[in-house]
């Protein structure tokens, strides 16, 4: 476990100056192409919206931008692989706050570790978006009420997740804690063959966002059936959030952001940082966004570095309390 005493909330923002090299400080940065690096397969929420700010990001530089995956381990690979990649600004990752997570859940010595607060550069968060639970048309589930009855009938064993370690694993555990239930995660290696599984009917349900499954809800193949945030979201606003229903702390959401390995020099940093607040709010990508269920937010590198420090915090308290480890 890493020692988060030792911590500030502003360490990755401070340790840039100190690191600053003279190529990646140049005026004329990018002169070469830059990769975005997804921790998680292609086709999910994370794999697009990083298509989308590399599109732009690139048509704004006349440089390539590169979207490379590279899935494994509830995302650890590729976070892994940032931190240790050096501070240009050609390498960087965009990650949701699984980020935050990963690193308490993963025993030492996996190959994949990272710190989320020392090893890397906060840039920018993109967006916020909320998490629901959702069953398959073949389960026949269409209430909360319903899993809960099942899961203590034995009709129901078995949730879809994108990971061991990711916020939806998170929701599950606080959803059980608080209904007294106990179901099984099966991980995958990211959102998207998850989703596969359950609109297949393989799987009966699953803790998601909305973006990936937005079309099936539309033709039926999958039910949303609450959502974990304190109100409902806006834009799923028929769906009861878990308090409502009389499920008290099942609150967890997700969101996305742009980092790089620690000690991005401060010019990169401010550019990068620059540019992915104009980008989303560019009316195009709002409206993408909203097809994704994703809130636009923006703001300075310091307000990401303090919400990865709440949440590497928080999630170090709940990972210890439910005794959460990756399989």
């Amino acid at each position: 476990m890493i020692d988060l005493a030792r911590r500030t909330t502003l360490a990755a923002i401070a340790a840039a100056a100190s690191f600053a090299t003279p190529a990646a400080t140049a005026a004329g940065y990018p002169d070469k192409p830059v990769k975005i690096i997804v921790a998680y397969p292609a086709g999910g929420d994370t794999d697009v919206l990083a298509r989308w700010i590399g599109e732009k990001l690139g048509a704004r530089w006349g440089q390539p931008v590169v979207v490379e995956n590279r899935s494994g381990a509830a995302g650890s690979i590729g976070s892994a692989y940032v931190a240790r990649a050096a501070a240009d600004g050609y390498t960087l990752l965009l990650a949701p706050n699984t980020l935050a997570i990963v690193p308490h859940v993963l025993k030492p010595g996996t190959g994949a570790d990272y710190d989320a607060q020392a090893d890397f550069t906060p840039i920018a968060e993109i967006g916020t978006q909320s998490l629901f639970l959702a069953s398959s048309q073949q389960s026949g589930v269409k209430s909360v009420k319903e899993v809960v009855a099942g899961v203590k009938a034995g009709t129901l064993q078995s949730y879809a997740s994108p990971g061991a370690g990711s916020p939806m694993h998170i929701l599950a555990e606080l959803f059980d804690k608080a209904a007294g239930t106990r179901i099984n995660q099966i991980p995958y290696r990211g959102s998207a063959p998850a989703i596969v599984d359950l609109v297949g009917g393989q799987v009966p349900l699953m803790y998601t966002t909305l973006g990936p499954i937005t079309s099936y809800v539309a033709n039926g193949k999958l039910r949303l059936l609450a959502v974990a945030d304190p109100q409902r979201s806006p834009f799923a606003p028929e769906v009861p959030t878990f308090a409502e229903l009389g499920y008290k702390n099942v609150e967890v959401g997700a969101w996305q952001a742009l980092l790089g390995p620690r000690g991005l020099p401060a010019e990169v940093v401010q550019k990068l940082n620059a540019a992915v607040n104009e980008i989303i709010r560019m009316p195009d990508i709002v409206s993408r966004a909203a097809v994704m269920g994703l809130t636009p937010t923006g703001g300075a590198p310091e307000a990401l570095a303090r919400r990865i420090a709440a949440e590497d915090t928080r999630y170090a308290r709940i990972i210890k309390e439910f005794g959460i480890q990756a399989n």
